[in-house]
């Protein structure tokens, strides 16, 4: 998708920085904080303004029952319904999915008609391509509702695990805010060159996405029969791989299974074979949305090192939510905010 390739984004660092100093600028200090809600909600404001510019106030609200809906869905039962049973959270997710389409609809035809497409993801699927020519109006429904929650729903879990880290490792917390000590004062006027001046906060951001892969369970089909690790794979079989094991292995990783973000900036040490790091996937099946997320997260790690020491509160250690469908969860984290002097 056009609007999500790596030269896109970067063109539009400018948008999604200063929501990320917002979120850092409202969080609260000296209180305990339930951190995910927080954390989801700025997401999906910087997700959904990527998508579709000065329309984001008009679908944000439809996009978080959406989100919600979805997290009905994979909620533990003990029954497994067969996939045609209308249970009351198949049917509470689409009457959300129709409220977003019904919201987009005239959002759509309103650009096409005055011929403002706009230069946001919406404007570029408006736009015809090379390949597909002009998309029609119901593939374009078809396709945003799930893009638009997968902007920040995976995001958002990557980032529990990112400012859980921040709050364990004081030394490399302190790095970050050294490197975005060095941000422009008006997040507005952050560029891609300011990004890529992140090093150590980005290769930060790769180790945590290494040891807590959101999305824990990846899964392909064979095209033809293949052989893989001495198995013979028939053509049309589901491949299961699983990221979070793959990535705690030592053949590819030194030390798997410790924090160490020096591994991503050491070429000594840093993974070098295509394939060892999946928290994307991998080959042209790959996430269409991984330079979007990875943006958003080493902004929101940067402005939020920059302002706060983060510490975890006395209490339980958050634990692991694994469900097929929403991935790798920290349930329960709650951190504690104080200013940096």
């Amino acid at each position: 998708m056009r609007g999500l390739r790596p030269q896109a984004v970067a063109a539009r660092i400018g948008e999604i920085a200063p929501s990320a100093a917002r979120f850092a600028d409202q969080w609260p200090t000296g209180q305990d904080v339930e951190v995910l809600p927080l954390v989801r909600h700025v997401l999906a404001e910087i997700g959904v303004g990527y998508l579709f510019s000065e329309d984001a106030p008009t679908l944000l609200p439809f996009a978080s029952r959406l989100f919600l809906a979805r997290e009905v869905l994979v909620r533990p039962s003990r029954w497994v319904w067969p996939r045609w049973m209308p249970t009351p959270a198949r049917r509470f997710r689409t009457r959300q999915q129709v409220a977003f389409t019904n919201a987009l609809r005239p959002i759509v035809r309103r650009r096409r008609s005055s011929g403002r497409l706009g230069d946001d993801v919406l404007g570029q699927m408006l736009r015809p391509s090379s390949h597909y020519g002009l998309l029609p109006e119901e593939a374009i429904l078809d396709t945003l509702p799930g893009i638009t929650v997968a902007t920040f729903e995976t995001p958002s879990r990557a980032a529990g695990w990112i400012l859980l880290h921040l709050a364990r490792h004081p030394q490399a917390a302190g790095r970050v805010a050294a490197e975005a000590a060095l941000l422009p004062a008006d997040p507005a006027a952050t560029t891609s060159t300011h990004l890529d001046r992140l090093q150590y906060t980005q290769a930060l951001v790769r180790e945590v996405l290494r040891l807590h892969p959101p999305s824990w369970l990846l899964t392909r089909r064979a095209t033809r029969q293949t052989q893989l690790a001495g198995y013979t794979i028939d053509a049309g079989s589901t491949v299961l791989v699983c990221p979070y094991t793959a990535h705690r292995d030592a053949r590819e990783h030194s030390e798997p299974d410790q924090f160490r973000p020096e591994r991503w900036l050491d070429d000594s040490g840093s993974p070098a074979k295509p394939g060892v790091f999946l928290s994307f996937g991998t080959g042209p099946h790959g996430c269409e949305g991984a330079a979007l997320a990875m943006a958003m997260l080493t902004l929101l790690t940067a402005q939020t090192a920059r302002r706060y020491h983060l510490s975890e509160p006395p209490g339980p250690e958050p634990s692991y939510q694994v469900t097929t469908l929403e991935g790798l969860t920290a349930v329960g984290l709650r951190l504690r905010a104080t200013l940096r002097t």
